[in-house]
């Protein structure tokens, strides 16, 4: 049923995307540039910061401070991936009060689209990352082309968690305040600023109760070190993801019926 509903609200998902992705830039100068400039500049800040200012080094590891930047970036695109929609998760009903005004409209189309944008901004990031990588080390992994294969199940989870926030934050309203704390701890619990392997034994199995811990994991094995990850584990993260975004659309589902009430 769910995916019926999510083909059959194909094209309006499209053109809801295309729409939300040009809102963000409506009225700048330099429009779409922006969603390159971004990642760039941030790319190059945050080397500044950890390789020149702190003299980070990755682990044990001796590499370059741009080896060192692109190790850090990739667990960020996959981390402000997540951010980006969770943030935005308890404002998506509320700031569409006449869409679910509607009977016909499928309000959960919205977290559709909140996903579907911050794709967009998730693959440019990676583009930025390729053209670094391609003019300091050369032609990319061939595991770059697994990537598909990763990105449906982080989109799965990160779908979830939308429609789960985005329906409470309707009945919430505090929500987005715990959201912005909740991010923050999923950025410090994730190994983006440092690998699994520098945590003391104890804590390495625990880390990967936290989901994002996988993903950014597997998204650096994938594009930067040419691994291809545990099938095992991987299993696991897909089974989970696709087990939580199928109870999160019921949960939601269940909610979206009192949103016309409350709104």
């Amino acid at each position: 049923m769910i995916f019926s509903d999510l083909i059959k609200n194909r094209y309006l998902i499209k053109v809801l995307i295309y729409r939300d992705i040009q809102t963000k830039y409506k009225g700048s100068v330099l429009g779409l540039l922006w969603s390159l400039l971004i990642p760039l500049v941030l790319l190059l800040v945050y080397t500044f910061v950890f390789s020149v200012i702190f003299q980070a080094r990755w682990g044990k590891s001796e590499g370059s401070r741009v080896e060192f930047a692109l190790i850090l970036f990739a667990g960020l695109i996959v981390f402000n991936f997540f951010s980006e929609c969770l943030n935005r998760a308890p404002g998506i009903v509320l700031g569409n009060v006449n869409y679910v005004k509607k009977v016909v409209f499928p309000i959960e189309v919205l977290g559709v689209v909140t996903v579907g944008s911050a794709l967009f901004n998730f693959f440019v990031s990676f583009l930025v990352w390729l053209l670094v990588y391609f003019i300091f080390f050369g032609i990319p992994h061939l595991t770059v082309l697994l990537i598909p294969f990763y990105i449906i199940p982080l989109s799965f989870f990160v779908l979830g968690c939308v429609w789960i926030f985005s329906a409470v934050g309707v009945y919430l309203r505090d929500i987005s305040q715990f959201v912005g704390i909740l991010t923050t701890i999923f950025m410090f619990l994730s190994p983006i600023f440092y690998p699994i392997e520098a945590l003391p034994a104890r804590f390495q199995k625990v880390i990967y109760i936290n989901p994002l811990s996988y993903y950014i994991e597997a998204f650096r094995e994938i594009v930067y070190w040419g691994k291809v990850p545990g099938l095992m584990l991987s299993l696991y993260a897909f089974a989970f993801s696709f087990v939580f975004f199928l109870l999160s659309f019921v949960f939601f589902k269940k909610m979206k019926k009192g949103f016309a009430d409350v709104l």
